[in-house]
């Protein structure tokens, strides 16, 4: 699965955030080790949100080809 992250160069290094994860977001002194730490934000957010919604009756859709540009 793949998720749309936006990296912005700062004065301390790189900041990294996933727009379509409300608050997943992380850092890094290089654009490499930026894109890996969201990797890890984005793997918490999402195991946060299952936990959340476990006792939560879901249904999955199949979206194909992504929506998104």
């Amino acid at each position: 699965m793949q998720y749309k992250v936006r990296l912005k160069k700062t004065d301390e290094g790189y900041a990294v955030w996933c727009p379509y994860l409300p608050g997943c977001c992380s850092q890094g002194d290089t654009e490499a080790e930026a894109l890996e730490n969201i990797k890890d934000a984005i793997k918490s957010y999402l195991d946060i949100v299952d936990q959340l919604n476990k006792d939560e009756e879901s249904r999955y859709v199949e979206l194909g080809e992504p929506i998104y540009a």
